[in-house]
């Protein structure tokens, strides 16, 4: 008798290959984060102005996925949403090489057009991932798409810091320059890979049964207390941006108190800061996603109750070690986010509305996302202990949140 070969279901593949675009996108647009603070900063942006451009960013990228979430629920365009949306998204990176000296007005522009991009792209490449994952399990699903697209989020600031490390010479803002250059490589992969899934699965849709006669997109009490929780966890969670831009001001110039072992983050490592919080949002995606599968949202509690007292540890001591210990724990919030929050909407929205769904829950991320990042932005240059006290209890308001949502869940509502 032959045996039987069991290989990866055409599923799986899809899953794997989606997270390979994943993982080149976010050596470009996660590279660049990863400096972004910094180079505002150089550029000229008080540190209100870049919580401020970092709340919008989120603002547009997260509130105008309800419309293009519409838009492809209507349309079916699934790929050409995706695709335009990555386009967008990968060439607004590299642009940011040409703002030239004191030019962070249009690197705050290009900014912006990046996270449009990612409004246009979202809705519609998380409804066919979510078609996919249906098969496979949806924590499990994006959770492996996340440790994909983290490892790309890893490899992007490492490779800017290999950048950093041979150019040495000249001004540090033609250092930054060649940076965002050097990141358009990444990004073209994204689209050559992106081209490719396309070409061997032009109908991901097929991977989900479609239902009969399917009822009208309708909130359940269960899905309003899940995006109560998450607003509230989006508002107190803190943008990189002005994480980084905090650690390069106290830990970079060694400021009078600080000691000798401070100079080992300078503005060269500064990307591999970034990339160690990335690695452990990477596995933390992968974690949570298969404890959502077996524990549902009683998994983003323990990731909460893990991660929200990172700006402590961040702005509240000159230690590096504290400052490391705050960024992992950012990483962690931040895997926890990109797995389980997008799973819990595959498991309650109706195929034929998900991207509508989608779109909803990420406007409301979004919207909390810019309300947060500017208050606590423009709190930064005022009471530094405010606002740690505001992220922190923010973050945990949402967890009884979290909770009512499951309960009602259970009960069907």
């Amino acid at each position: 008798m032959k045996e039987k070969k069991r290989g990866l279901s055409q599923a799986m593949v899809f899953i794997l290959l989606f997270g390979i675009v994943s993982l080149f996108s976010d050596m470009t647009h996660e590279g660049a984060s990863s400096i972004r603070g910094a180079y505002l900063a150089l550029l000229g942006a008080s540190a209100g102005t870049i919580g401020f451009i970092s709340g919008l960013g989120e603002l547009i990228g997260y509130s105008m996925r309800y419309v293009f979430g519409k838009i492809t629920d209507r349309t079916h365009k699934y790929w050409f949403m995706t695709i335009f949306g990555y386009i967008l998204d990968v060439l607004a990176v590299p642009a940011l090489a040409l703002v030239g000296d004191r030019g962070w007005v249009t690197a705050c522009i290009l900014l912006v057009i990046q996270r449009m991009g990612k409004a246009i792209k979202k809705p519609a490449k998380d409804t066919i991932m979510s078609f996919a994952a249906s098969q496979e399990g949806a924590g499990k699903s994006f959770g492996i798409q996340e440790l994909l697209d983290q490892i790309g989020a890893f490899l992007g600031p490492v490779l800017l810091y290999l950048v950093m490390t041979f150019k040495k010479e000249g001004p540090l803002l033609d250092t930054y320059a060649t940076c965002f250059a050097i990141l358009a490589i990444p990004g073209a992969l994204t689209l050559l890979m992106l081209f490719v899934t396309k070409h061997k699965f032009p109908n991901p849709e097929h991977f989900e049964p479609e239902v009969k006669d399917p009822a009208p997109f309708k909130m359940k009490k269960s899905f309003l207390y899940y995006i109560a929780g998450i607003s509230f966890f989006s508002f107190g969670f803190i943008d990189y941006s002005l994480i980084i831009m905090h650690v390069s001001r106290t830990f970079t110039s060694l400021a009078p108190g600080l000691t000798e072992t401070s100079s080992l983050i300078t503005s060269g490592t500064i990307p591999l800061l970034y990339a160690g919080a990335m690695l452990i949002d990477a596995i933390s995606a992968l974690i949570f996603g298969y404890m959502f599968d077996r524990n549902g949202l009683k998994a983003l509690v323990v990731s909460t109750l893990i991660s929200a007292p990172f700006s402590f540890f961040v702005f509240s001591s000159h230690s590096m070690s504290s400052v490391l210990l705050g960024v992992a724990l950012w990483g962690v919030g931040m895997g926890a986010q990109e797995s389980i929050l997008k799973a819990a909407v595959t498991s309650v929205v109706p195929k034929a509305s998900r991207a509508t769904g989608y779109g909803i829950f990420e406007c409301s991320f979004g919207i909390f996302w810019f309300l947060g990042s500017w208050l606590l932005g423009v709190l930064y240059d005022l009471s530094i202990p405010a606002m740690v006290a505001i992220s922190i209890t923010m973050q945990v308001l949402a967890i009884p949140l979290y909770m009512k949502s499951k309960k009602l869940s259970a009960q069907g509502l």
